[in-house]
């Protein structure tokens, strides 16, 4: 597959993958019976699992390397403050205040890691002022 081929890919699987999970975050903090639905279990790994595949062979088609690229490192510790946040959001969280602090923080969190892709650059701000 051509990189821009790789990068469609990438690309739309960001956009489902935080679709879903926006969604999944409403219907958590509506108690919604939709989220105990089998494909709301299964998609959502799917879709990560082609985009973490996606990322990876991005990476290894443009030689980078996150010891060598700093906004790389920083988009990767993002992404996984992203999942425990995620996961806290969802699932672990005790109450429905603490879901929807971890649901925000998520969102600010994804941000971040758009901007840093966007820019190349782990702090992101200074490049777009």
């Amino acid at each position: 597959m051509s990189y821009l081929a790789i990068k469609l890919l990438h690309v739309s699987c960001v956009l489902l993958s935080y679709s879903l999970f926006l969604l999944r975050g409403i219907w958590v903090l509506r108690a919604s019976p939709v989220m105990q639905q089998r494909w709301v279990k299964i998609v959502p790994h799917l879709i990560d699992s082609v985009l973490l595949g996606s990322a990876i062979t991005l990476a290894l088609m443009l030689e980078l390397s996150p010891f060598a690229a700093p906004w790389l490192a920083a988009k990767i510790l993002a992404l996984l403050l992203y999942i425990v946040l995620g996961s806290l959001a969802l699932k672990r969280a005790r109450t429905q205040r603490g879901k929807l602090v971890a649901w925000l923080a998520a969102q600010a969190v994804f941000c971040y890691i758009v901007l840093t892709a966007l820019t190349h650059d782990a702090l992101p701000w200074r490049t777009l002022g």
